[in-house]
């Protein structure tokens, strides 16, 4: 997926004109610096850099997007004209923090996971803010997780309603041929049977949906005897807190909260 094109996000802000700042500041250059007011893993760096540019801002940066940073810590310097400055800000610091908050809650549930198991992947969902699930899924990457798919063009996900439509798991199988070469097939079940099923499809990854970290892992151990390369994730409500029960029973982990509830990381802007 490309990155969106940034003009839009600064152009629902101002509108017409930033009134405030065209009535009330002076026509004249001004600096301003960005800190982290916790600690986190920043992210959002680049996207704030490119909304200041688009009005002739100049930025300096101090780490990059991924690092991890101490509250207090300022991560960009601005420059140029004060009006610029202020019109701009509150959608820089969005991008930021709201990025920021998804790249420090995916750091921290990777750094639990991987300390019991180094090969499970965290993965984000598509329970994303629309409009805005690049840069969210962008975030995840940069705390360290899986950001799964982009959407529904780069993978095949069939998911129960998708087999129910279709009249069962049979006539799913009859149309695994259909796939384009190189394109993954993960299929969702509801149970063991389902997830064997699954596998004698062709599935390269099974889902389990709400299944406790025991069963997935015997749904593992019964699927790999069919396919020794086939992958199986759990997803269904696991949240940050639980993901890492999942450890040396699944492939991978899928957290909707990475995304959908997660708490954006407080940055401050201050013209110096």
């Amino acid at each position: 997926m490309r990155a969106p094109d940034l003009r839009p996000f600064l152009e629902e802000d101002v509108g017409d004109g930033d009134l405030t700042s065209g009535i009330f500041l002076p026509d004249r250059e001004g600096r301003a610096v960005i800190t982290c007011e916790a600690d986190s893993v920043v992210a959002g760096l680049d996207e704030a850099v490119t909304i200041f540019s688009i009005m002739d801002v100049k930025c300096r940066t101090f780490v990059k997007d991924g690092d991890r940073v101490k509250k207090g810590t300022v991560v960009l310097e601005a420059r140029g004209s004060l009006k610029s400055l202020m019109t701009c800000e509150r959608t820089a610091l969005n991008f930021l923090m709201r990025m920021s908050g998804i790249a420090e809650m995916t750091h921290s549930v990777c750094e639990r996971v991987h300390a019991a198991d180094p090969n499970l992947k965290v993965a984000g969902t598509r329970k994303t803010t629309p409009g805005f699930r690049y840069f969210e899924k962008k975030a995840i990457a940069l705390g360290g997780g899986w950001p799964h798919r982009m959407g529904l063009y780069d993978m095949v996900m069939v998911k129960d309603n998708h087999i129910s439509a279709a009249g069962g798991i049979e006539a799913v199988a009859s149309k695994m041929g259909d796939v384009p070469d190189g394109i993954p097939v993960e299929i969702e079940v509801l149970d063991h049977d389902e997830g064997i099923r699954a596998a004698e499809c062709g599935a390269d990854i099974v889902m389990g949906d709400h299944f406790s970290p025991s069963d997935v892992k015997r749904l593992r151990e019964d699927l790999r005897k069919i396919n020794p390369d086939i992958l199986v994730e759990a997803s269904g409500n696991i949240s940050p807190d639980t993901a890492v029960e999942y450890a040396g029973c699944a492939d991978i982990v899928s957290i909707g909260a990475l995304t959908h509830s997660v708490m954006s990381t407080h940055f401050s802007m201050d013209i110096e």
